[in-house]
Order: structure tokens, then sequence, then C-alpha cells
């Protein structure tokens, strides 16, 4: 298994250089990807806790369609069709995009808003968990709603969802790998091509697989950190509380009621 990444491939370069080829490409696709989608999902995300509106019809339906449909489809969506769908203009020079750029730019407008509607949704559940009367109290100081969510909501709002957004963060790492699709020589394009020239599929794959073990650690153990730093101390959300169910009557008499006179029982 080791002695794969130290044999040359037809090209004369160590399969270990594909390997971190492709993981230069994976890594451009997450950062890039979550950042745009970071700034997609506040954005939805504030709508969505805004009251019935144009803005608010927006983001619900912008998050319905993109959380609920395939994330392969959108990517075929945005690099097959888009083009078609466009002025001829507009749509040749889609086409005419050289590689890998006119792979790498459709990955990455997909996986930012794939991601988006997501970050959105976790947002929304932050804002959301917010005591009302903070948001009440800040609008009683005549703050307007833009200055409400900026200055008041937002910033607590973030600093609660950190360990909510650690699986999205892990998440856009490995959906960088469905990008092979449609050319990019992404971590698993790279496996796959190392596993067609030297037949070793097992070897190609399980150091893909542990690349991306090594990313998802490192992603959960960075925001991890940055949740320590930045917790706020009863403000974090809590589990929801189980009703409290009556004790069954059994008939038998607690010894705490025997010491009360039969009349003064209720």
């Amino acid at each position: 298994m080791f002695e794969l990444l130290f044999e040359r491939g037809p090209d004369g370069a160590l399969y270990l250089v594909w390997l971190l080829s492709g993981l230069g490409w994976t890594l451009a696709l997450a950062f890039f990807g979550w950042w745009l989608a970071f700034a997609i999902g506040i954005l939805v995300g504030i709508n969505r806790t805004r009251p019935r509106g144009v803005a608010s019809f927006a983001a619900r339906l912008y998050v319905e369609i993109f959380r609920n449909t395939p994330l392969l489809v959108q990517l075929f969506l945005w690099y097959f069709v888009l083009p078609e769908m466009l002025p001829a203009t507009a749509g040749d020079w889609l086409k005419q995009i050289p590689p890998p750029w006119g792979a790498f730019i459709p990955a990455l407008i997909c996986l930012s808003f794939y991601t988006g509607a997501r970050v959105a949704e976790q947002i929304r559940a932050g804002i959301e968990a917010l005591p009302r009367g903070q948001s009440e109290a800040a609008a009683a100081l005549g703050l307007k709603p833009n200055q409400v969510y900026r200055l008041v909501i937002m910033p607590q709002a973030l600093r609660m969802i950190v360990p909510s957004l650690t699986s999205e963060v892990m998440g856009i790492y490995k959906n960088t790998s469905v990008a092979l699709t449609i050319g990019v020589i992404e971590l698993t394009a790279q496996a796959r091509q190392i596993s067609e020239a030297t037949f070793q599929t097992f070897s190609a794959f399980a150091w893909a697989t542990l690349i991306y073990l090594a990313l998802a650690l490192a992603a959960y153990q960075l925001m991890s950190v940055i949740d320590a730093r930045l917790k706020i101390p009863g403000l974090q959300p809590a589990a929801p509380r189980r009703p409290r169910t009556p004790p069954l009557d059994t008939g038998v008499m607690h010894p705490s009621e025997a010491a009360i006179p039969a009349g003064n029982r209720s």
C-alpha cells in the first residue's frame, strides 16, 4: 500500500504527487465554497425569520429547492443545462471557458448554493433560539430592524450555532467528490485514475479515504477550538424538556401522607 505512493505514473510523476494535486483542488472547492455558502446562508437565514413577505417567501423557496434535491442533479443542471438556458452569447462563453476552470466554476457554484441552503436553516434555528426579549428591548431603544439583526441578534446567533455548523464544514469536504462527474480532477478523481493505471484499486481509494478522514478530523478540531472561544455561557440551545408524567396510583400510601390527617389529604 505504501509502495503505491512512490511509484511513477505514465507522466513520470509520483502517484503521491497525483494525490496531492487532487487534494489541492478539493481544498480549493471546499474553502471557497464554504465562504460563499456562509454568506448565502446568512442572507437567506435572516430572511427566513422575517415576517411574511416576498423576501421571506423567496428564502423559503430557495431552501426547499436546494435542500430537497440531490446534489448530483444540481451539479448537472449547473454544468449541462444552464448554458443552454442562457442567451446564445452567454451560453457559448460559458462553454468555452478553458479547463479546468470550465468545470471548477460550476462545481463551486453548485456546492455554494447547496451548502448555503443548509447553513441558512442552521442560522434560522440560531436566531429563533434567542430570547425574544432581546430584540424587543433593542427595538424599544430605537434600533431599526436591520440594526437589531446586525448589532444584537446575529453576533449571538452565529456564536450559538458553531457546533451545528461543524457538520456542514465537514460535509462540504466530502461533497467535493461529486465534482469528478463533470471533469474536476479532485482527490477522488485522482484516486480513480491511479486505480485505472495501476489496478491497485484498494490502495488508491484507501489513501483517498484516509485523506478525507484527516480533513474531517482537522475541520472538527478547528471548529471545536472556535466553539470553545466563542461559546456564550447560558445561551447554548438546551435539549427539549421531557413532559413530566404523574405517578401511577397504585393504592399504596406514601409514608409522607400517612402522617397527614385524613380530612386534610387532597
